[in-house]
């Protein structure tokens, strides 16, 4: 574990800029625990108000935490999320933020993806992130293709540019880690055409045979393909027609991130494009179910409003 010490101190020193009064929680599971302590140690290094919560497996990504937890994440000046299922896209996330905490997750991290990202670096990653967020901002329309067959529009009005810089420095602040990528709800509804997920899948890993999403008025409603595509449908089943919203257009800004099939750092390679469906919540839509699965694709070709921001899997801006 003394190999990602570096990382971490970035990611305490530099994303956080954590100080010697702050109250600092570190919330980790079973599964990743061993990480979880390695920050906790790094952070006491930082603030005298340390703490750290062990909690049992969590089964599922985006689940409600007990509510003395989401309490205590409200009371926090930081909250620090190494949990191996994303607590990001939570109620509890979303109160304690409102509440002023600083929070960053990093659900599933491992420590090859924590030493490629977390390096100190992040000038050009910062600038991508806001450049991109204005101009989603800006759009009106959105077209996504791709070799594979991706061909799928979307409505940009009145929609709000996210930038995920991993800079949380401001109370109220959330990241996820690796950062890097500029994002936003579509107009929900708006979403039509055909996307092919060739990259990779939350769940699934790196995608072997294509999956074919046939997408009608903001909703995924077939879904076709081999052994991934019956995976996918699994995991989307319990959620129902809510988990088929079409709820992120995100694309990647990192420059030190690798497509490997770990889809928290394969959605922030610079120049890729990712679909998410379901909550869409923090994207300032009104899907609020407990579900959200990253679609990565492979050299996508992304268009707003006639002019090319991707082409190919190379940014263009």
């Amino acid at each position: 574990m003394s190999g990602i010490k570096y990382p971490i101190r970035s990611a305490l020193k530099d994303c956080l800029r954590i100080r010697q009064k702050e109250s600092v929680l570190v919330i980790t599971d079973d599964p990743i625990h061993e990480t979880g302590l390695e920050f906790y140690r790094e952070a006491k290094y930082f603030s005298k108000h340390v703490h750290l919560l062990m909690i049992p497996e969590i089964k599922t990504s985006h689940l409600e935490p007990h509510q003395n937890i989401a309490e205590m994440m409200s009371q926090a000046d930081i909250v620090i999320l190494i949990t191996s299922r994303s607590l990001s896209h939570t109620r509890a996330r979303r109160k304690a933020c409102k509440n002023g905490t600083r929070i960053v997750s990093l659900p599933g991290i491992t420590a090859e993806s924590l030493t490629r990202t977390l390096n100190g670096n992040y000038k050009q990653l910062v600038s991508l992130s806001r450049k991109i967020a204005d101009i989603l901002t800006i759009g009106k329309t959105a077209h996504l293709t791709s070799k594979a067959g991706t061909d799928l529009y979307f409505s940009l009005a009145r929609v709000r540019g996210h930038a995920d810089t991993g800079m949380v420095h401001d109370p109220g602040c959330f990241s996820n880690l690796p950062a890097g990528e500029g994002c936003a709800g579509p107009t929900q509804g708006s979403a039509n055409g055909i996307l092919i997920v060739d990259g990779s899948f939350p769940g699934v890993g790196k995608i072997n045979t294509h999956v074919r999403m046939t997408v009608k008025n903001g909703y995924v409603i077939r879904i076709s393909g081999n052994s991934d595509a019956e995976k996918i449908r699994q995991l989307l089943r319990p959620f129902g027609r809510s988990g088929k919203c079409v709820a992120e257009l995100g694309i990647g800004t990192n420059p030190h991130a690798k497509f490997t099939g770990f889809t928290l750092e394969d959605e922030k390679v610079k120049g890729s494009v990712h679909v998410a469906l379901g909550n869409n919540i923090s994207f300032d839509g009104k899907n609020d179910v407990p579900c959200h699965f990253d679609a990565v694709l492979q050299s996508p070709t992304l268009v707003i409003d006639g002019i090319t921001i991707v082409k190919d899997g190379i940014l263009q801006v």
